[in-house]
C-alpha cells in the first residue's frame, strides 16, 4: 500500500474584496474535507450573498488533488472557476475551497479580463490565510517494563504529538505519532531497552 504523502492546506477561512470596473469581486477562502463540506459552504454563501450575479468556485482534495472541481455559475466557459482552480493548483494547496462571488457592475469585462479578475481575487485570498502541512498520523500503544519506563517516556514524549499513561503489569501509552516517524520510534525502543518496550500500531488516523 503507498505510504500517504503530507499534504498542504489553509488553517482558517479568509476573504477579500477587489473592485474591478465596477464590478465586485469576494473571494472566500474555506478548509474543507468532503464535497459535502464544499456544498454547505457554496449554499452557505449564496444566502449571504443573495443577490450576487454567480458564485465561482473551484477545489482540491486530499490525498493528491486529483479529486477537483471547477465552475463558472453562469460566466463565460473557462473565464472563472478554471482561473480560481489554477491558482490552487499552483499554491499545492489541498482540502481548500476559494468560491469568489461577484455583484456585476455594469460593464462586460471579456473572458479574458473576467480570468484575471478571477485569478487575482483567489491569489488575493490565499495571502489573506495561513497555511500548514498536516502529516499523516497514527495511533499506537508503548508497552514497558517499570524498569525501562525512564527511557520508554522519553522517547515516547519526544516522537509523538500527545500521548496517556496508564499504569498497569507494564506501563502503557496511547500515543499520536506522525506515520514518518513511528519506524524510527520503534527501532529505538528496542534498542534501548534491549526489546523489553515496544510498540503496535493501531490504526492510522487524518492528519
Amino acid at each position: 500500500m503507498k505510504e500517504k504523502a503530507p499534504i498542504r492546506t489553509i488553517t482558517t477561512r479568509g476573504r477579500i474584496e477587489n473592485k474591478v470596473r465596477g464590478s465586485r469581486f469576494i473571494a472566500t477562502a474555506i478548509p474543507i474535507e468532503t464535497k459535502d463540506d464544499v456544498t454547505a459552504a457554496i449554499e452557505d454563501l449564496r444566502r449571504e450573498f443573495w443577490e450576487a450575479s454567480h458564485h465561482c468556485y473551484a477545489y482540491q482534495l486530499a490525498p493528491d488533488g486529483s479529486d477537483y472541481r471547477f465552475n463558472d455559475d453562469g460566466e463565460p466557459s473557462g473565464s472563472a472557476g478554471k482561473p480560481i482552480l489554477l491558482v490552487l493548483q499552483r499554491a499545492e494547496l489541498l482540502d481548500t475551497l476559494i468560491v469568489v462571488t461577484r455583484y456585476f457592475g455594469g460593464t462586460k469585462l471579456g473572458v479574458g479580463g473576467l480570468a484575471r479578475a478571477y485569478g487575482e481575487a483567489a491569489r488575493d485570498v490565499l495571502e489573506a490565510v495561513q497555511t500548514v502541512v498536516k502529516h499523516p498520523m497514527a495511533s499506537i500503544r508503548v508497552f514497558s517494563p517499570y524498569d525501562d519506563v525512564g527511557e520508554a517516556r522519553r522517547l515516547v514524549e519526544e516522537y509523538t504529538e500527545s500521548f496517556a499513561e496508564e499504569f498497569k503489569d507494564v506501563v502503557i501509552y496511547t500515543a499520536e505519532i506522525r506515520l514518518d516517524k513511528l519506524a524510527a520510534l520503534g527501532a529505538l525502543l528496542t534498542e534501548r531497552t534491549a526489546g523489553r518496550a515496544g510498540l503496535v500500531q493501531l490504526d492510522a488516523v487524518d492528519a
